[in-house]
């Protein structure tokens, strides 16, 4: 029998798994601070729903399949499209509706290093009536959600519709695919460089006209700075872009800066977008997100506009780990042993009244002595252990080791659950 998982494919162990969902509670922690409603959106998608984000050139990138129905399938490649799909089909909720989700997606990536086919992300989308403080409050969750999670990142803004604006009017560009292509070429030049850019778009677009874009795409800064340093003060659409500045600067919102090179390569965005990464660290793009009023209107929605954000977990697992800040969700252990095999039933009983009281405890299943029972106390990071010793149960005593400097004392049986609580909070 052959026991590989599928290329790309990866068990998650307990470790993974524990950091996972410590991310994951400072995620729904934030949530709950902003008045989010959480919503898993179906695994399975209609192969025509996925497509109307990503194009039918998506199919080389999705799991999909006939299914017994013989219906075109897929797997979610992300949260955003099922939950756009959730919304648009609710014509009884009352905007703005704000939804997160937490979950697992799958990508038929070439798997790289600490990269897999299926991997968690989160995910958090307002539905509103084209309100941009809808972006500022999308922009405010992830600085605070990131800044939970120990890491200190720069939040970059842009707005398509502004460097649309300039495409048409400085370069006098007006064809829609060009345009599109323009925004995706722009979107490369960070990765591979503005020659190699420019070379790899000189049969499709006017080298010097998309030269001149990329000097207005490294523009960079407070609005301020980017004022004084470019046209942008001639575009109608920097009010739009200014003001949004100005929500995040009255909400506190203090690592969020202007690019004009952030546009987001994906053509379904139509406002606002925006990139927070670590400077310090080569790891690109931890959160992406945006205005995608495009999506709601290809799902029947528009009268309904969109803006969202989404991280990929084991990405900013990788940075949290750089940082040495990734941590585990587990409770201290408390490990019952006994030296004797008389003493059976009174360690369950002991085991199962800390457990009553919810404070994790285990014990040896197996029967060993008490010298192994101590060493699978140390190896399973017990934080103390209760030491049951028949002649001491009948005078009421219980032994208490301290795992960590191995001291040990004598307690009273009777107010036992007390004296551990109390240790493990000195912890």
């Amino acid at each position: 029998m052959n026991l590989e998982l599928p290329r790309g494919m990866r068990d998650i162990e307990p470790e993974e798994f524990s950091s996972i969902n410590y991310i994951k509670d400072k995620f729904l922690d934030t949530i709950t601070l902003f008045n989010f409603k959480v919503v898993e959106p179906s695994p399975l998608e209609m192969l025509a729903t996925l497509e109307a984000k990503g194009g039918a050139s998506i199919f080389d990138e999705i799991y999909s399949f006939r299914d017994k129905g013989n219906r075109n399938i897929a797997l979610r490649f992300d949260l955003t499209v099922g939950l756009t799909r959730f919304i648009s089909r609710r014509r009884d909720l009352k905007m703005p509706v704000k939804l997160a989700a937490f979950a697992g997606v799958w990508r038929y990536d070439e798997p790289q290093s600490a990269r897999y086919r299926y991997f968690h992300q989160w995910d958090l989308e307002i539905y509103d009536s084209f309100n941009p403080e809808s972006d500022a409050e999308i922009i405010q969750f992830v600085s605070i959600f990131l800044a939970k999670l120990g890491l200190n990142v720069i939040i970059e803004i842009n707005d398509r519709q502004l460097v649309e604006e300039y495409i048409k009017d400085n370069l006098g560009v007006s064809d829609r695919n060009t345009i599109l292509a323009m925004f995706r070429a722009v979107d490369k030049v960070p990765k591979k460089g503005t020659k190699s850019v420019i070379d790899e778009y000189e049969n499709k677009i006017d080298s010097r006209l998309l030269s001149r874009l990329v000097d207005f795409s490294n523009i960079k800064g407070s609005p301020e700075e980017v004022y004084s340093a470019s046209d942008v003060k001639y575009l109608s659409n920097w009010t739009k872009l200014s003001r949004l500045m100005d929500s995040l600067k009255a909400r506190g919102v203090n690592n969020a800066r202007i690019n004009l090179g952030i546009v987001r390569g994906l053509d379904y965005y139509s406002g606002i977008v925006f990139e927070a990464s670590d400077p310090t660290l080569q790891l690109g793009t931890l959160v992406g997100g945006g205005r995608y009023d495009s999506l709601t209107a290809a799902f029947g929605r528009k009268d309904m506009g969109a803006s969202g954000a989404a991280g990929g977990v084991e990405r900013i697992m990788i940075a949290m780990k750089k940082h040495g800040i990734l941590k585990e969700i587990s409770k201290p252990l408390v490990y019952v042993a006994s030296t004797s095999s008389a003493a059976k039933y009174k360690v369950l009983e002991i085991v199962s009244n800390l457990r009553r009281d919810r404070i994790t405890a285990d014990y040896d299943i197996q029967g060993r002595t008490l010298r192994k029972q101590i060493d699978d106390a140390y190896a399973k990071g017990a934080t103390i252990a209760l030491i049951i010793e028949p002649e001491e149960i009948d005078r009421g005593q219980i032994t208490v080791k301290h795992m960590k400097d191995g001291s040990e004392s004598k307690q009273k049986i009777n107010e036992l659950t007390q004296i551990v609580s109390d240790i493990l909070l000195q912890q």
